[in-house]
């Protein structure tokens, strides 16, 4: 996949495309289902299959105080996007500038002039452009001026508009600030991940939640308990809630020079939070491998993965309490993961207990 940050970077002539516009934040399933579309069109049709998407989201230039976290941070919404079998992905950087724009000059400069489009596809609430200006109706008509088709599926995505109308959902978009149980929902996730329901997450995510971040030194608090960590830094993706997760360490520098490293996917139990027994006070994640002590993790890129919430945080009267339960959470990891509950990373995930619908794509 062609991932491009700047339209020079678009090779001239490029096209014929069929393009797609929205934040796709976390790539959950409805994400998927929509974009499984946008390749099949640009199949048939022999065109490059293309997301336009943006970085920072919207929200957060138009209204920072009221920006949602973010699901995914760049590089994994990028690597979860290339899995869709898109060809490229155009990232604008989304600025003030940029949202002053008239949807014609957007329409033109990028989807016309930059990738070639011939089929633009859009929800059917779409606004773009300056003061969110641009609806369904103006694509319809500006593709009829630039020669490209239109078609309108429920709550692809939108491009927000100068005055934020971006909320918290995948796309700047209109639409309400939450999102109906049960949809494909960015919105929906935050709230599941929030509570630390990290499975029903992963139902409508279609994998599990990640997390990627840099291994940096600790208290070696967890080693001189038996129970060596990597602890998280320049965390990118949504935190999930204080608590005891099992779950996955992948490796991916490693799985790169060698797919079939049996040290690239690791079972782990992850920590989250500020080691209340200890007196902590700043927030922390951090991974102990089952069974390994041997791990050198230092300076090491990671991505955690969250099958399965075992327990809250909790605090001990003394280290041998907290001992004997950081021996149970192991335990039930291990079950856990060994069960096939939680399959790891680049392996299928289908939960059972999806209770989504593919008219739920947008956010």
């Amino acid at each position: 996949m062609h991932l491009w940050t700047d339209l020079d970077q678009v090779p001239p002539g490029f096209g014929p495309s069929v393009v797609t516009i929205g934040n796709f934040d976390g790539v959950h399933r409805g994400h998927a289902e929509v974009l499984g579309r946008i390749v099949s069109l640009a199949r048939e049709s022999g065109s490059q299959a293309v997301a336009v998407t943006f970085h920072p989201h919207p929200a957060t230039v138009h209204r920072p105080a009221q920006a949602p976290e973010l699901l995914t941070g760049i590089a994994d919404r990028m690597e979860l996007l290339e899995a869709t079998g898109l060809d490229a992905v155009l990232l604008v950087e989304y600025t003030l500038d940029f949202a002053r724009q008239s949807p014609e000059e957007f329409v033109r400069t990028y989807l016309v002039d930059g990738l070639g489009a011939r089929t633009v596809v859009v929800g059917h609430d779409v606004r773009f452009g300056r003061d969110n200006a641009g609806n369904l109706a103006t694509m319809v008509e500006l593709g009829r001026t630039h020669g490209f088709e239109v078609r309108a599926i429920d709550d692809v995505g939108t491009v927000g508009g100068e005055h934020g109308r971006a909320n918290d959902s995948d796309a700047a978009s209109t639409g309400g600030d939450a999102a109906p149980s049960g949809r494909w929902s960015s919105t929906e996730i935050r709230g599941l991940l929030t509570d630390g329901k990290v499975r029903e997450a992963a139902a409508l995510l279609g994998r599990h939640h990640r997390l990627r971040g840099v291994v940096v030194h600790g208290d070696a608090r967890g080693r001189e308990l038996g129970f060596p960590t990597a602890n998280l830094g320049a965390i990118s993706g949504m935190v999930p809630a204080d608590g005891v997760y099992a779950g996955w360490l992948r490796r991916p520098q490693l799985l790169a020079a060698d797919p079939g490293n049996c040290d690239g996917v690791l079972p782990a139990a992850i920590s989250i939070g500020t080691n209340p027994t200890f007196d902590g006070v700043e927030r922390r994640v951090e991974a102990y491998v089952l069974d390994r002590t041997d791990l050198d993790l230092y300076d090491e890129e990671v991505v955690l993965e969250f099958v399965e919430h075992l327990r809250p945080t909790l605090r001990f009267d003394g280290i041998d309490a907290l001992v004997e339960t950081m021996h149970d959470d192991v335990a039930r990891a291990r079950v856990i993961l060994a069960s096939g509950a939680g399959t790891p990373a680049g392996a299928s995930t289908e939960p059972d207990d999806v209770g989504a619908s593919a008219t739920g794509a947008g956010e």
